[in-house]
Formats: C-alpha cells, structure tokens, sequence
C-alpha cells in the first residue's frame, strides 16, 4: 500500500513523462559504432548477418527512471544488394510502457570504387500501455473516468533513412515515427530527426583516431552531439579495443569502452551523467551492449558437388 506522499509522487513523475514523450525519444549511446539504432538505412557489406541486444538504465536511483531493452537482427543479401531487418525494443518509465517492433528494408547503391549510397525504410508496429498494479490511488479507485486515459495504444509508425559511406567516413541523415507528423493517435512517439557526419581513421597503424558530430531534433527540442574515439590494435586486421568520450547539449557528458572478444563478438559499455539538477538523485546512465556478426559463405566455384 502506497503512502499518500509516494502515491503524488508517482502521479506528478508519471504525468511529466507522459509529456515528455512528445520531447524524447528512445536510443542508445552507441550508435556511433552501429547506427542501426537511428537510420534504416545502415548496411554492413562485410558480413552476412549481425544481431545485437543492449540494456540500458537511465538515471540510476531516481525511482522511476527509464528502463530500456533493445535486441535487432540484420541479414545483408550480396546478389540483390538489399538488407533485411528486425529491431525490438521496450522501455518503462514508471507505469508507462512502450513498445516497437520494426521491420526494415535497406539498399546499397554503389556510386564508384569507393563511395556507396544506403536508402532504408522501416515499418513500426507501437504499444504504448501501463502497469495499474502499480498504482493505488484511494481516492479514486472506484472512479472508472479516472483510469480512461491510461488505456492502451496501438499503431504504426515508420522511418526514413539515407546514408552516404566509404572506407573511412559516413554521412546520414534519418527520421524516425514519420507518421506521427500527419496523426495525432501516434502521440506517444513523437518525429525525431538525425543528422550526422562521422569518420574513422583506417590505417594499419595500432592507434586509429574516429570522430563525429551529431544534430538531434525531437519535437521543439534541439540537441548536438560530439564524440571523439580512440581504436587500438593488437594487429593490423581489426580493432581491438575502443575509448571514447562524447558531449551532448545541455551539459550531459558520457563515455564509452568497446572490446571485441573475437572477430565476430563484441561488448560495449558507456555511462553518461547530466550535469544538472537531477545529478543529485541520480549517479547516471549505464548502458551494455553484446553483438554478434555472422561471416559471409564463399561459395568454391571449382570445387566439385
């Protein structure tokens, strides 16, 4: 049984995230390694399939705070030059639960030897729904008008995405709920846009620099990001490990370590504060990340059947 002080806490907190939902959106902080996260139209050509799956706590020790699981597949077919994908996810802030399943369709447009052009389009399926068992409001509980706005919501959405990419650098431009901007019933998920330039040093040398800049805009909201990494070699064929540092507007500032336990899997953590109030409820944001690629089958064309 819910206090009446906690109870009007859990309201007030509720309400205010309910209004930030047309503010915010969801995404993790290491779409600079995988900018899946963001734009459907990232391809990797280099590997038959990847699969991820990230967990991420917002806020860590303010009741409340979001809670986010991420899990999505990719399968890049070389003949036709087209990846297929699937992207989980859901995220709880408070009694509020939304939830995304999307399929999307990405193509590589080679532009000359060096250059290619990625066009995406992702369809979404959206759950926006709440956990009642949490709430326990006295004074109300035999008032039914007092729960017709926390019915649940199901619709669909989609996403748009372009992406222009070479050995060392990748510009793209997305946005995400496309159809939120025509109907008012996608409320919960509101238009986010992305804009980003990112590049990667990619020598033989055994430190390799990465840099990148990234304008967010959800809402009336506008956000820069600035990240800055250093890649580290045990050989000259692959990373083996990564740092890196990034600034995002409205003084939160975070960081991020990569290893990649073996050519295929990979581990990623970063942590984030907000430098402001809420920095004393609060000791940040963590975020884990596990990857998984699949290597493309050669076929032997002179071997026999």
């Amino acid at each position: 049984m819910f206090t009446m002080k906690k109870t009007i806490f859990l309201i007030a907190f509720n309400v205010i995230c309910l209004l930030g939902l047309a503010q915010s959106n969801i995404r993790l902080n290491n779409f600079w390694e995988y900018t899946n996260y963001i734009n459907p139209a990232y391809i990797n050509e280099d590997y038959f399939a990847e699969f991820s799956t990230a967990a991420r706590k917002q806020w860590l020790n303010l009741p409340g705070s979001p809670t986010t699981f991420y899990a999505s597949g990719t399968t890049y077919i070389e003949k036709w030059h087209t990846q297929f994908g699937l992207k989980l996810t859901q995220d709880k802030i408070g009694f509020t639960s939304t939830s995304d399943i999307d399929l999307s369709y990405a193509y590589a447009l080679k532009i000359n030897r060096e250059w290619r052009l990625h066009l995406g389009l992702a369809v979404s399926y959206q759950m926006l729904s709440y956990d009642l068992t949490e709430m326990n409001l006295p004074t109300i509980i035999y008032d039914p008008a007092a729960y017709e706005g926390l019915l649940s919501e199901n619709n669909f959405n989609s996403d748009l995405g372009i992406e222009l990419t070479n050995k060392s650098w990748k510009f793209g431009a997305s946005s995400q709920n496309v159809f939120s901007l025509l109907s008012k019933i996608n409320k919960q998920y509101t238009n986010t846009n992305f804009i980003y330039a990112m590049y990667h040093q990619n020598t033989e040398e055994l430190v390799n620099l990465g840099f990148g800049v990234c304008g967010i805009q959800y809402g009336n909201l506008y956000q820069m990001e600035f990240n800055m990494t250093s890649y580290f070699k045990l050989s000259k064929d692959q990373d083996q490990f990564h740092v890196g540092m990034f600034y995002r507007t409205r003084n939160e500032i975070g960081a991020i370590l990569g290893l990649n336990l073996s050519n295929l899997i990979g581990l990623s953590y970063s942590y984030d504060f907000i430098l402001g109030g809420i920095s004393r409820s609060s000791i940040g944001t963590h975020e884990l990340i596990l990857s998984y690629k699949l290597n493309k089958i050669i076929k032997c064309l002179n071997c026999p059947n």
